[in-house]
């Protein structure tokens, strides 16, 4: 993977900042999972791990695929995507000048 632009870096860290979305990727690091077992798995309802699941994969940190099982019911499965994120302050620096819009500045609830 190259290294990732501004805004994708701020929106896998966004999706990664979520403690339950960090416990996803650290259960899916083990190996691929489908979405019943891993709801199980982690403890939660299948349409909020759903909801999280959307937010990793829109992020480029786990990918999903269909697939049918041997009783021909349809499964998704999910798996830890092939990306490496490493923080130094030169990989922000160069992240940073690539912001879709730099001129905006912190939000307001980050200015304080």
């Amino acid at each position: 993977m190259t290294e990732p632009t501004g805004d994708q870096l701020v929106e896998a860290l966004a999706a990664l900042a979520n403690p339950l979305r960090l416990r996803i990727v650290a259960t899916l690091a083990g190996g691929r999972d489908y979405v019943s077992n891993l709801a199980r798995v982690i403890g939660v309802s299948r349409p909020l791990l759903h909801m999280h699941l959307q937010r990793l994969e829109a992020a480029g940190l786990v990918v999903g695929s269909l697939e049918l099982s041997e009783d021909g019911k349809a499964m998704k499965y999910f798996e830890v995507a092939d990306f490496d994120l490493r923080l130094t302050a030169s990989t922000l620096a160069r992240a940073a000048r690539t912001l879709s819009d730099p001129a905006k500045g912190p939000a307001p609830k980050e200015q304080s």
